[in-house]
């Protein structure tokens, strides 16, 4: 059930009305749930046994972790955590891939090896990083139980986050099932204009530069340099309006209903350093690697060189956390590798390394390069088809010639919002009760009505 589909407008009003209708706050949790399961269910009722099997385990160890002294059961309570949950996406998720990565070395001993009819199931890769947060604090002490089953299984299921986060902490979204949060006409009215930001990004921004991008990537061969940088470029963008869509509408489906999920994405484009690309884009994951997989493999405790391997470590694992082939994985060691450069040279200083306009521009220029080269890699079906348009963006060459008006003009609209974020000139854009509001919340609603695509456009990230 999609966010921008006709069904979801359905459902959630009768979710809203519901909502609207009772008060008793345990009764509000269970409808919840249920609506939350439902949500699932619509696209493959099957997978609903894993959602239950990653909440059944974590809150069984939680509890266990809760009564348990003992230093040896509490690890061994952790590592039960980590193997049904990473075993279970490791399974559905990479089986296939490791299966073919090996098959090169399989042939010349002379096996054959095939694939299997594994299918992905949707949002397993949020679901799966939330609940084990949850677990990790608690074998970490640094938050109390939940006791109540319920509470648990909504904090894993509940429908706006659930299929494409944003990955909500336990520590974060718990305490606000703890009392009654009516409907409010501040939440719906705040909920509501960022949810229709986010419809537009996806149907009538992403969309519509999906059609552009999809024609330029399937044939890359015959296009010419221009055409080539519009396309990958159309591609930056429609990647972030797609995630960024499906974030806001999360965000305010959530508060609508008087829930906070915490922000995804901060204007990732200005970044002048890729660490602080890594603090704007999908925020939710970043800090979710950063707490608990580049911390505990050591973080920057033990000097340069360990700090670099760290960090690309965890990287590449990024990488391959996106999706399974070896083109994400490179995706995510070039992305490591800023990381690195930017440690290496500018020290402990990197996180937030000194900037006068020069190099800013200079910071900002080489992130968004390197970035915009690292999306082709994302994009493209394999490392033959990433070179042919790399080759062609830095080679020049002629050929068919492209230049979409619509395409041009979403690159140089997204290219003026950003300068004015940037000169902080963007309130009477962003304010959330300008006078014009209403008629900005109408006239994207129309282009959307307008755009509204005939086909089946499922967000990038669902398979992920």
């Amino acid at each position: 059930m999609l966010f921008s589909s006709l069904e979801f407008l359905i459902f959630f009003l009768c979710v809203c009305g519901f909502l609207a209708l009772v008060r008793s706050n345990t009764s509000r949790k269970l409808f919840l749930l249920a609506a939350s399961y439902y949500f699932y269910a619509y696209w493959d009722y099957r997978f609903l046994s894993l959602i239950l099997l990653s909440t059944l385990t974590d809150y069984c160890v939680g509890r266990a972790l809760e009564i348990t002294e003992d230093k040896g059961k509490r690890r061994w309570l952790l590592v039960a955590s980590l193997v049904v949950n990473l075993g279970l996406l490791g399974y559905f998720k990479y089986c296939n891939f490791f299966i073919e990565s090996a098959a090169p070395l399989l042939e010349k001993v002379g096996l054959h090896a095939g694939t299997l009819d594994i299918i992905l199931p949707v949002g397993i890769s949020f679901y799966t990083f939330q609940t084990l947060s949850y677990t990790i604090d608690v074998y970490r002490r640094k938050m109390p139980v939940c006791r109540s089953l319920f509470d648990f299984a909504l904090f894993v299921a509940f429908f706006p986050q659930l299929v494409a986060g944003p990955i909500v902490r336990a520590a974060h979204f718990l305490p606000q099932l703890a009392l009654a949060r009516p409907l409010n006409r501040d939440d719906l009215y705040e909920g509501f204009r960022r949810f229709t930001f986010g419809l537009t990004k996806k149907v009538f921004l992403a969309d519509r530069l999906a059609m552009y991008v999809d024609f330029v990537f399937e044939n890359s061969a015959l296009m010419d340099t221009s055409t080539l940088w519009l396309g990958v470029v159309a591609y930056t963008l429609q990647i972030y309006f797609d995630f960024s869509g499906y974030s806001d509408m999360a965000i305010g489906a959530a508060r609508m209903m008087g829930y906070d999920l915490g922000e995804n994405f901060n204007f990732p484009y200005l970044s002048r350093s890729f660490s602080e690309f890594w603090r704007r884009w999908h925020i939710s994951l970043s800090s979710w690697v950063r707490d608990y997989l580049y911390i505990p493999l050591g973080g920057n405790r033990g000097g340069a060189a360990r700090t670099s391997l760290n960090l690309m470590l965890t990287m590449l694992l990024m990488g391959l956390w996106h999706g399974a082939a070896w083109t994400f994985v490179f995706w995510g060691g070039l992305h490591g590798l800023g990381l690195v450069t930017e440690r290496l040279v500018f020290g402990k200083e990197s996180i937030r390394p000194p900037h006068t306009l020069v190099s800013g521009l200079l910071g900002w220029g080489y992130t968004i390069l390197v970035a915009v080269v690292g999306w082709v890699f994302f994009r493209a079906q394999s490392f033959g088809a990433a070179w042919t348009i790399l080759e062609g963006m830095f080679v020049p060459r002629s050929g068919v010639i492209w230049i979409h008006p619509f395409v041009a003009a979403v690159v140089a609209g997204t290219a003026l919002l950003h300068m004015a974020k940037g000169l902080a000139r963007t309130d009477w854009l962003l304010t959330k009760k300008g006078w014009y509001t209403p008629a900005l919340l109408f006239s994207l609603l129309w282009l959307v009505v307008i755009f509204y695509p005939t086909g089946f456009t499922p967000f990038i990230y669902f398979q992920f």
